[in-house]
């Protein structure tokens, strides 16, 4: 029970502390019973945990919270309201970002229900946004960006504040005008840029999508997948005649114009895409498909190797094909040169070798290496047990 009263401590520390010091009202007794029960404990525990750092404001407290003590940015909303439940997630995320600031309060009123303060201030529509600063209880009106992005900038200007946004970070490459061009136009590389705008909704339901391809091929330094805010750097929006969002663009090696990309939105269709055009074989999430590190010329040699009385002749024959070819192509030979010396047995063994490796934690380009050699040595494999059922 320790381990559950000391976590329960630490996810309400920070919303403990911000009610304490906005004096809003709190229960010791109603708190007292939950500890008293298991079921209830629980639920407190789950409620707490998903918290909400945006202050209620109501009749019984606005006066208390805006008064003048402190900065206060306030949406006016209606739950009803569909650009209202746009804005909650970002709301929120404003929220997180003050919750070590005593002098910022990130508040909401629900004008359905208190009618008279949407009165006062004169709301007429939803959702509103007013920013109470410091020293006044007059409001000025916010008419900026609705993401939190913008918000907090516009707050930490106008309050001289330090709220910030933790953001996990991206596998998609952020290009602006400084990094453009020695990215998208290099020409060893192929890549795929989104031009997109914070504001735009069609942007914000591709976003983890497009986040799951750049995963996928985040261990591919040719194979660049990227973003643009057009909203931001103009000046790169207008180049290459972004007038909607979201604009995709492809730029290959051999094509640094850019080609308009007017495939499928699917995680899957930008996957087929990219494999087909960068030369990959890249499944979601960034692992390597049964393809990857595979040559129909070299897995008719393994076949002919697996079916040979002396495959020490067929080996030999390997290593002269592959002599100038990469390492990926080599392998085939080294595979051959280990049966010779250890035994058809060795296809199995070392299969299972790498399986278990793989099952483990590595880096991405090892996990990309030891994937192709296990693909490898599957052409073995299924020549073997081709010749067996024969």
């Amino acid at each position: 029970s320790g381990g559950i009263n000391a976590e329960y401590g630490g996810i309400s520390a920070g919303w403990k502390d911000k009610r304490s010091s906005l004096n809003l009202p709190t229960s010791p007794s109603a708190c007292n019973y939950i500890m008293t029960s298991p079921l209830l404990l629980l639920v407190a525990l789950v409620s707490t945990a998903f918290a909400s750092n945006v202050v209620d404001l109501t009749a019984a407290n606005f006066d208390e919270v805006v008064n003048g003590d402190k900065n206060v940015f306030v949406e006016f909303f209606a739950p009803w309201c569909g650009h209202c439940k746009a804005l909650a997630p970002e709301y929120e995320i404003t929220a997180d970002a003050y919750v070590r600031e005593d002098n910022v309060v990130i508040a909401k009123v629900d004008c359905t229900v208190e009618k008279d303060i949407a009165s006062r201030f004169g709301v007429t529509g939803y959702p509103t946004l007013k920013f109470f600063k410091k020293g006044t209880t007059e409001p000025e009106a916010y008419s900026g960006g609705r993401t939190a992005d913008d918000i907090v900038k516009f707050v930490n200007r106008e309050s001289g504040a330090r709220g910030f946004i933790k953001k996990a970070p991206s596998a998609v490459l952020q290009l602006d005008n400084s990094n453009f061009d020695s990215v998208a136009l290099d020409e060893t590389k192929d890549v795929l840029v989104e031009f997109y705008a914070p504001w735009c909704g069609h942007c914000k339901r591709l976003t983890p999508i497009y986040e799951e391809v750049g995963k996928t091929y985040r261990a591919d330094k040719n194979c660049v997948v990227a973003k643009v805010d057009a909203d931001g750097e103009k000046e790169l929006g207008g180049r290459y005649g972004v007038t909607g969002f979201p604009t995709i663009k492809f730029f290959p090696k051999d094509n640094k114009a850019g080609e308009a990309y007017n495939g499928g939105r699917t995680a899957e269709d930008f996957i087929r895409f990219l494999n087909e055009r960068c030369g990959l074989n890249r499944v979601e999430g960034g692992g390597m498909s049964d393809a990857a590190g595979r040559l129909e010329v070299l897995d008719a040699l393994a076949e002919k190797f697996m079916a040979a009385s002396d495959k020490a002749v067929v080996a030999e024959e390997a290593m002269a094909v592959t002599k100038d070819m990469d390492k990926t192509a080599q392998y085939y030979y080294k595979v051959m040169k280990k049966v010779v010396e250890k035994g058809d047995d060795f296809i199995q063994t070392e299969t299972e070798r790498i399986s278990r490796m793989l099952a483990g934690s590595m880096s991405d380009e090892k996990r990309d290496q030891f994937t192709i050699r296990r693909n490898i040595l599957g052409a073995f494999s299924l020549s073997a047990d081709s010749h067996t059922e024969l």
